[in-house]
């Protein structure tokens, strides 16, 4: 047994309610097997907390009104921040080549609204941004493009715009080329593509913090399910499909099937890639959107 869980305490009833708690919360689930890797995620908290015991930590995170602080924390060392550029582009060209001229053919002048849900450090939004840019979308018609983490320290990171060698392992040295400069650290992406994304922090377990953004006619919500409960994956696409506009399309990650779950999304392959779409209800109005996004980053 890892010593953090033998020096701070945490019987098997104790982990349950934190195990379920963090569950409802964030929408991270973490099975009994790996108990170990969410103790030693949270016992650097525990310990600057001053506690001497995980329940102590539990009661704080359920019951103290003031715990919003720590919450931020606990997302923060709970996040996992593995991504690259273009990755699984597939389904990025199939929203550059087959979806955002339908968007525009069927809605003229009407904003096509995207939201890179769970975006990390921002490889995913701007891998969009840069490749609509390609294609010379953002002369030609109204983008807006919104990206959002649970986790504070990501969305800063994104802010900051600053990557390493390795989120660039797929992506063509033209490209980097074309849109970062090298700088000591790393190198930093053109601020003008960097200003296409209103980028905030949304926890999508969360719906007053992500309602607005779900109204989006395209969804990439893609390498974060598999770390889900079912329950919470069931919770996030009854409100995607809820509030997204018809026809709306949801992308999620080659290895995150949907197919298991009841949901009112139909599976398709559009463009050579795999996508779940929103198609018109009986009754329900043809629109392109059912609500208006915050037009500035949201410093939070």
């Amino acid at each position: 047994m890892p010593f953090y869980t033998e020096s701070l305490g945490l019987p098997d009833s104790a982990f349950a309610l934190l195990r379920d708690l963090i569950r409802e919360r964030t929408g991270l689930f973490y099975e009994n097997e790996k108990g170990d890797l969410l103790t030693d995620k949270l016992a650097p908290l525990v310990i600057d907390r001053g506690f001497t015991s995980f329940l102590d930590y539990y009661y704080l995170l359920k019951y103290d009104s003031d715990s919003g602080e720590d919450w931020k924390r606990v997302m923060d060392a709970l996040s996992v921040q593995e991504t690259y550029f273009w990755r699984e582009m597939d389904q990025i060209r199939a929203l550059v080549d087959v979806l955002a001229p339908r968007h525009f053919s069927t809605f003229p002048g009407k904003p096509l609204r995207i939201w890179s849900a769970a975006c990390a450090s921002g490889e995913e939004p701007l891998s969009i941004a840069m490749a609509l840019s390609e294609r010379g979308w953002f002369d030609r018609a109204p983008i807006e493009i919104a990206a959002t983490d649970a986790s504070a320290r990501a969305i800063e990171k994104a802010r900051q715009g600053l990557y390493r060698e390795r989120s660039f392992r797929a992506l063509p040295a033209g490209l980097r080329d074309k849109y970062f400069t090298q700088e000591q650290g790393g190198w930093r992406i053109a601020p003008e593509l960097r200003a296409r994304i209103k980028w905030s922090i949304a926890n999508l377990m969360t719906e007053p913090e992500v309602a607005h953004l779900a109204a989006s006619n395209v969804i990439f919500c893609r390498n974060v399910f598999i770390y889900f409960s079912d329950d919470s994956i069931r919770k996030a696409v009854s409100l995607f499909f809820r509030l997204m506009p018809s026809p709306g399309y949801l992308f999620v990650a080659a290895s995150e099937s949907l197919l298991r779950l009841t949901t009112g999304f139909e599976f398709e392959e559009i463009g050579g890639a795999f996508v779940y779409v929103k198609r018109q209800q009986a009754g329900e109005p043809h629109s392109a959107a059912k609500a208006e996004w915050p037009m500035a980053d949201r410093q939070q």
